[in-house]
C-alpha cells in the first residue's frame, strides 16, 4: 500500500427515481464528486446517461484512487439529462448521496435513500455503489541455482548474485529484483524470492526478461559473469525435479573465442504464481478493524483545571488529547459496522475512594461494557469523567497493551482473517514499566494488533522512539526479537500547525501493510465477501 496508489472502481445502480419528464420516465446519469476541504468538491467523473429509465443500472464505472489513511468524502448526484450540454445547472437534479469511500469498501457495496438538497427524501428513490479494487494480485516466486560459474576473484572464488530486468519503453531494461549474494562459491543456490507480477514483467507473461550474473565487489565495481534473456512464459516450464536451464554468456568472452560455450549455467528449480492479497482483499471481505483508545491520565499532564495543563479545555471544548483521537478516530471508524470502541484510561486515581492509581480503567466508568458509540461517543464519556478523576502516576503502559492483546487472542482462536485490532495510545511522558511494555508488544507482535502511540506535549519521547523499532529490531527483556513491526509513533508537536488530516495519514500509513504482513504470517486468505449491507 505505501510502495503504490490502489485505484478502486464504483459501479452504481439506482431504484424509483423520480420522474421529471412528462409523458415519460427520466434519463438519468450519475456524477461523483470528492471533497477537497471546506465546502470546496471536485468532479471526478460521470457515468453514462441512459434513456427512459426510474431504475437504471449504470455500465460505466468510476475510478478513484483510495487511501486508508485519510477520510475521504465523496458525493453522488443524479441528474435527468435533457440536452448535450455538460452543465448540469439546467438538468433536473433527482437526489444524491454523501458518504466515505471508507464506508463503502468496508460494506463492499452501500444501498441509501436519495435525498434532495436540503435533505428531503427524493421520494423512494435509493441508490447502491458498490466497490472493486483494480488490481493484479498475482506474484511469481522464484528459486535458482547456478553451476560452474566463472572464476572472478584473483585469491577465491566468484560472489554471484543475480539482477532481472523487465524491459521497458524504448527496450531499456528496468531492475525489478537483485537476490542475494551467494560468497565464494561458484556452484551457488540462491533464496526463494517473491515478486508481485505486476512488478516483475507488467504482467505481461511474453514480455522480454535480461536476467545477469555478476561477482560481487565491495567497492561497487561488480564484474558480470554472464547473462540471458527468457520471459515469464519460458519460467513457467520449470517444475520440480525438472528445472529450466540457461546458459550464462558473457559477450566479449563470446566474441573472443570460437570454442567459447557459457560462462556457467542458471537454473530455474521452480516457478509458481501465487496471490498476493491486498489490505482492500481483507476488508472487502468483512474484516473488521476494531478499534481501541487508551488515555494517559498521569499527574504530569497538570491539574486539568489550569489553563497550562495537556487536559484543559480550550474555549472550542478540545485539546491535543482531543484534537489526535478525532483526527485517528474519525478515519478507523469506516471499517469497524457497529462502531463500538472500547476506550480505557490510564494513571489516574478513581471515585469514590481515590485509593491506588489505576491504570486500565474503562472511560465511562462501566468495566464491563467500556464501548463508546463512535468517536464522539468516546470524546462524551472523556469529558464526562475528567472532573472526576485525580491525575496520578506512574506511566504503565503494558496493562492496556496486555488487556487489547487478550481480545486479540480471543479472536485468534477463530483461525480466520475476520478480525483486526488497532490499539491508540495518548500519551504526555516517558514510559515507566518500559521493560514490561517491550515484553508486551513482543506477544502481541504475534496477533491481529497494531499499536499506535501519539505523544502529547513538550517531552522528549526518547523511549517511545524505541519502541518504533524503526532504528532497528525491538527485543523483549530476554532477546526475543519481534515477529513483526506493530508500533507506530509520532510526537502530536510535529503536526500542531498542519492540516487536521496529516496527523491521521502520518500515523495510519503502516496499519494495511501491518494487517496483511499478519494474515500472510498466519497464512489467513480474505474471508469470502457477504452480501450487500444496506444502511
Amino acid at each position: 500500500m505505501a510502495d503504490c496508489v490502489t485505484k478502486v472502481e464504483l459501479s452504481v445502480s439506482c431504484s424509483d427515481l423520480l420522474d421529471k419528464d412528462v409523458g415519460s420516465k427520466s434519463d438519468p446519469l450519475c456524477v461523483l464528486l470528492q471533497k477537497t476541504g471546506g465546502d470546496s468538491w471536485t468532479e471526478l467523473g460521470r457515468t453514462e446517461r441512459l434513456k427512459n429509465t426510474s431504475s437504471p443500472s449504470f455500465s460505466q464505472r468510476l475510478r478513484l484512487d483510495y487511501h486508508f489513511e485519510t477520510v475521504q468524502n465523496l458525493k453522488l448526484g443524479i441528474y435527468d439529462i435533457d440536452n448535450s450540454s455538460s452543465d448540469l445547472g439546467d438538468d433536473d437534479y433527482l437526489g444524491g448521496v454523501e458518504l466515505t469511500l471508507g464506508q463503502i469498501v468496508s460494506s463492499k457495496s452501500v444501498s441509501r435513500p436519495l435525498q434532495m438538497k436540503k435533505g428531503k427524501p427524493a421520494g423512494k428513490g435509493t441508490i447502491t455503489v458498490s466497490a472493486e479494487e483494480i488490481k493484479d494480485n498475482r506474484a511469481i516466486e522464484l528459486e535458482l541455482d547456478a553451476k560452474n560459474l566463472d572464476k572472478k576473484d584473483m585469491f577465491g572464488k566468484s560472489d554471484p548474485f543475480l539482477e532481472f530486468f523487465k524491459q521497458g519503453d524504448g527496450g531499456k531494461w528496468q531492475l525489478v529484483h537483485r537476490t542475494e549474494v551467494v560468497k565464494n562459491n561458484l556452484s551457488p543456490c540462491w533464496k526463494k524470492f517473491c515478486v508481485p507480477l505486476q512488478t516483475f514483467c507488467g504482467s505481461d507473461l511474453d514480455r522480454p526478461l535480461k536476467v545477469d550474473c555478476s561477482d560481487h565487489d565491495s567497492d561497487g565495481s561488480h564484474d558480470l559473469i554472464g547473462s540471458f534473456t527468457t520471459k515469464v512464459s519460458e519460467l513457467q516450464k520449470a517444475a520440480h525435479g525438472s528445472p529450466v536451464e540457461f546458459d550464462c554468456i558473457h559477450p566479449e568472452k563470446q566474441k573472443k573465442k570460437k570454442s567459447y560455450k557459457n560462462s556457467g549455467v542458471v537454473s530455474v528449480k521452480s516457478c509458481k504464481m501465487l496471490t498476493q492479497y491486498t489490505f482492500l482483499d481483507y476488508v472487502m471481505g468483512g474484516c473488521q478493524v476494531n478499534f481501541t483508545v487508551g488515555i494517559d491520565f498521569t499527574g504530569s499532564n497538570g491539574d486539568p483545571r489550569s489553563p497550562n495543563s495537556l487536559h484543559f479545555m480550550s474555549p472550542d471544548g478540545l485539546n491535543q488529547y482531543l484534537s489526535a483521537l478525532w483526527s485517528v478516530g474519525q478515519v478507523i471508524q469506516d471499517y469497524d459496522t457497529d462502531k463500538l470502541f472500547p476506550a480505557f484510561g490510564f494513571g489516574a486515581k478513581l471515585p469514590p475512594d481515590y485509593q491506588a492509581a489505576n491504570h486500565e480503567f474503562a472511560l465511562n466508568f462501566n468495566p464491563t461494557n467500556p464501548y463508546c458509540q463512535g468517536v464522539e461517543g468516546i470524546i462524551e464519556a472523556y469529558r464526562m469523567v475528567l472532573p472526576q478523576l485525580r491525575l496520578s502516576g506512574p506511566t504503565n503502559f503494558s496493562p492496556i497493551i496486555n488487556h487489547v492483546a487478550s481480545i486479540a487472542t480471543t479472536a485468534v482462536q477463530a483461525n480466520n482473517a475476520s478480525q483486526y485490532f488497532v490499539l491508540l495510545i495518548l500519551t504526555d511522558g516517558e514510559i515507566t514499566d518500559f521493560d514490561q511494555t517491550r515484553d508486551a508488544i513482543v506477544r502481541a507482535s504475534r496477533l491481529p494488533l497494531s499499536i499506535i502511540i501519539v505523544g502529547v506535549g513538550p517531552a522528549d519521547f526518547k523511549a517511545m522512539e524505541l519502541l518504533d523499532g524503526d532504528d532497528g529490531v525491538l527485543r523483549s527483556t530476554v532477546g526475543e526479537a519481534v515477529a513483526r513491526d506493530i508500533v507506530q509513533f509520532v510526537p502530536y508537536r510535529q503536526f500542531k500547525d498542519a492540516p487536521k488530516t496529516a496527523l491521521a495519514q502520518s500515523v495510519l500509513a503502516e496499519v494495511p501493510n501491518q494487517l496483511v504482513s499478519y494474515f500472510k504470517m498466519r497464512g489467513f486468505e480474505p474471508p469470502k465477501p457477504k452480501a450487500a449491507a444496506k444502511s
